[in-house]
């Protein structure tokens, strides 16, 4: 791996130490002393501002809006938004945006027990959306079918969140004026690394250090990985790399 690269694994026992974080959270405030529900959701945030020097930080989430999710949404300034080719993933990306910054009107009665409301309250900043990366939109239908069913299904809702409200996704050089712009801003593609990405996983290689060859996976010594895969992979890495870090 590349020397500047730090890896921070997870662990199967973190799932256990849900609940207990939740207790921790939802403690009663005592005066004078911090607020608990604060203190537990910006662990992360705290963590990334002791490092020394210039730092590029991910965190990797649940999909679910666990108390794991919270913290590192807490910690984090902008949004990486993985996003299917299918209409699901319009109805995921409204409730995105309910979750971080509620709803309008809020619920009458659930509205105020919202990670929305608790954080609006202790006036934390809600990382703003950077990108919307397409889950393997090559797998089946090839990036044309797949880009258009992207935007029937999901980018009138993220067009419309835009233009209701701009300050919840980052700045670019420009404010986009049409759903072209947008999408060409606000949205990166990536395909299905099918073989390569398996073998990849597997052995914990980088794509960009692989070759075309034949590598052992499990029982099979001989899985082929093609030149092909392995440059239309990187080529769509890159393509999306460059939309996060200009």
């Amino acid at each position: 791996m590349s020397s500047n690269l730090y890896l921070l694994c997870g662990d199967g026992n973190l799932e256990l130490m849900a609940p207990a974080i939740n207790d921790e959270a939802d403690r009663t405030p005592f005066p004078g002393l911090a607020d608990p529900w604060q203190w537990v959701h910006l662990i992360f945030r705290r963590m990334v501002d002791a490092l020394d020097g210039d730092w590029t930080v991910f965190f990797d989430t649940n999909p679910s809006f666990a108390i794991y999710t919270e913290l590192a949404i807490s910690g984090a300034d902008s949004l990486l938004v993985p996003i299917n080719a299918d209409d699901s993933s319009r109805v995921a990306v409204k409730a995105l945006f309910a979750l971080l910054h509620g709803t309008t009107p809020p619920h009458p009665f659930f509205g105020k027990y919202t990670f929305a409301a608790k954080a609006a309250s202790r006036g934390m900043v809600i990382p703003q959306v950077h990108l919307a990366i397409g889950n393997r939109f090559t797998q089946f239908k090839g990036a044309a079918a797949a880009f258009e069913a992207f935007s029937e299904a999901t980018t009138d809702q993220l067009w419309s969140e835009y233009n209701a409200h701009p300050q919840r996704f980052t700045l670019r050089a420009s404010p986009s004026t049409n759903r072209v712009d947008f999408i060409s801003e606000y949205v990166g593609e990536l395909r299905d690394f099918n073989t390569a990405g398996v073998v990849a996983a597997h052995h914990g290689t980088p794509m960009s250090k692989m070759r075309q060859d034949y590598y052992p996976v499990h029982n099979d010594p001989d899985v082929k990985v093609n030149k092909s895969q392995l440059v239309a992979g990187l080529t769509a890495v890159d393509s999306v790399v460059s939309k996060i870090i200009p």
